[in-house]
């Protein structure tokens, strides 16, 4: 759920020497015929850990795609469902029901056998009190249901009819029971596969098996003998004998080590201004760069909209009201900001779903161009004036108008997006500081729901249907982040928004879907809990001698599909 960016010359510098020291230069070529075929990729951040169900940061998320499988999974790149472990299944009229019949003669990476036995023990898993898909496994307030008809053959019930289907066990990767059926019995599922756990103990059904972690420098993984999928031509999958993730925060480091042969690309897109050089090297033949699209995850401003957040400085309840938000909308050029952040490969954007996303998005009536007297407006609405005539709002306390935004430091699109941000709002008489913050500090922070104004950040929706985002839209969600554990505070227009949600989850007919969607994007809208302002255009630089990419616009864009990837020879 993040997306980066920063430029630090001498630091990239000195962590590119570090990773030589280290051993890993020429990771990435094969010193004779006989030696593995290997790639080396960068992250920007270490794993929170290596347990998906429980934490939902980026790189736990590709570690999970490296070393999981999924009964179902959404093809990154053509948006559709396609089988995983799943060989086929059907669905009850009602839309209820769906009977799964399962792949035969898997095993997971230490040789034991994959079973019904395995997807019910994941579902259970996925209701732990430790768990973060509880809530995108709950239909009307009720959990999806898993039971096993014979050892190939599982049945899923829906408590109601749900409109994307099977869709939603892309998100559910499949566990070992065998491994793991005591610690969720003790109580312990949430300690599992820590950090500090023994990268030994992560079995799956995945394309690789993690076989080490050094905190702050490295992920290796390395080739699952027993993995189940097969090329089209019938050959065994994956193609490479290893994987390196290379943890490098500061992404001139990254591109550094891109131009030195010392890696071969990073597993999220290349920042705007990195494009000149990514181009350089293309046309040299050094790298491939791929064009892939506007994004569908643009960076968002939210405000901690938690009932009681300021509660101990009543005067400052300003900063959560509608009017703030609305009028930070208004004072800010999108255009220039694009051009600013960006270097202009972007598009401004009013909302969190994006023209990338052809089937839901739409066009939000009423958008108007920066209009900052508009938004002057707006701020004296809620007695945000400028009392003493020094160029700053003051509250009705006569104290300026001043609030913090947090962002992840090392991300250069998030630290120039919260100064672009504080330096028009200045315009206006807006006063704000930047905080920057690694990510584990900041997701850590936001995640507690107190201590804090706002944060400029990103979250990456795994899948294009909003059905499957209900983490995001309703106040029930885990990726509701301007006020989360709302079950019970859920804001008016919040408990609206489920409502709506929750019928648009349900509905069968793909229009009547559309319709509802619409409206939740509307509220969403009126009431800007999150402020979004542009959308990059992706750009993926990777080595030339990478071959069987299958590249796609949301991250990781080529690591999504790390199975079929292969060196030219």
């Amino acid at each position: 759920m993040t997306r980066h960016l920063q430029r630090r010359t001498f630091l990239a510098v000195a962590l590119a020497g570090a990773w030589v020291a280290a051993g890993c230069s020429g990771g990435t070529r094969r010193q004779s015929s006989s030696d593995v075929a290997q790639i080396v990729m960068s992250v920007r951040s270490g794993p929170q850990s290596f347990n998906w169900f429980t934490h939902h940061d980026a790189t736990t998320y590709l570690v999970s795609l490296l070393t999981q499988a999924r009964l179902v999974r959404i093809n990154a790149a053509t948006q559709e469902l396609e089988p995983g472990l799943a060989e086929r299944w059907t669905r009850s009229d009602d839309g209820c029901l769906y009977t799964v019949a399962l792949k035969r003669d898997v095993q997971f990476a230490d040789g034991a056998p994959f079973t019904a036995a395995d997807v019910v023990f994941s579902v259970a898993a996925a209701f732990d009190k430790s768990s973060a898909l509880s809530d995108v496994l709950t239909f009307g307030g009720q959990p999806l249901r898993a039971e096993a008809v014979d050892p190939y053959t599982v049945a899923f019930t829906f408590p109601q009819a749900y409109g994307p289907g099977l869709r939603v066990l892309d998100g559910l990767p499949i566990l070992p029971r065998h491994r793991l059926q005591a610690s969720l019995a003790r109580g312990e599922f949430g300690e599992v596969w820590s950090v500090s756990a023994d990268p030994a103990s992560v079995i799956g059904l995945g394309p690789f098996v993690l076989k080490s972690y050094r905190p702050g420098e490295s992920l290796t993984f390395e080739r699952n003998t027993h993995y189940f999928r097969r090329a089209d031509d019938g050959s065994p999958l994956p193609r490479l004998d290893r994987v390196s993730l290379q943890i490098l925060p500061d992404q001139d480091a990254q591109m550094l080590a891109l131009e030195a042969g010392q890696n071969d690309g990073s597993a999220s897109e290349i920042r705007p201004g990195d494009y000149a050089t990514a181009r350089r090297l293309a046309e040299a033949h050094r790298v491939q760069l791929l064009d892939l699209g506007v994004g569908m995850n643009p960076d968002a401003l939210w405000f901690n909209l938690k009932p009681g957040a300021f509660a101990a400085d009543p005067r400052r309840a300003w900063i959560q009201r509608d009017e703030l938000r609305q009028a930070i909308s208004l004072a800010v050029d999108r255009q220039h900001f694009v051009d600013t952040v960006y270097a202009g490969a972007g598009v401004p954007v009013h909302g969190p779903v994006t023209a990338a996303n052809r089937k839901w998005s739409i066009e939000l009536p009423g958008v108007v161009a920066a209009n900052p007297e508009l938004a002057r407006s707006r701020l004296a609405g809620i007695g945000l004036v400028d009392r003493d005539g020094d160029g700053w709002l003051d509250d009705t306390d006569a104290r300026h108008a001043r609030f913090t935004i947090m962002t992840q430091s090392g991300q250069a699109s998030l630290e120039r997006g919260a100064s672009a941000i504080r330096d028009q709002l200045a315009t206006i008489g807006l006063q704000v500081d930047v905080v920057l913050m690694d990510a584990g500090a900041l997701i850590q922070r936001f995640l507690s729901g107190t201590g804090y104004d706002a944060v400029y950040f990103n979250l990456i929706a795994t899948d294009t249907d909003p059905a499957s985002q209900v983490d995001f839209w309703t106040s029930r969600g885990s990726s509701h982040v301007w006020n989360l554990g709302a079950s019970r505070e859920a804001l008016a227009w919040e408990r609206e928004i489920d409502h709506l949600m929750d019928q648009q989850a349900s509905a069968l007919d793909e229009r009547e879907r559309i319709e509802l969607f619409r409206q939740v994007q509307l509220i969403f809208a009126a009431h800007l809990p999150m402020v979004h302002f542009a959308a990059p255009r992706v750009f993926v630089a990777a080595s030339s001698r990478l071959t069987g990419l299958t590249p796609a616009v949301t991250r990781p864009q080529l690591l999504w599909a790390a199975d079929t990837i292969d060196l030219r020879h």
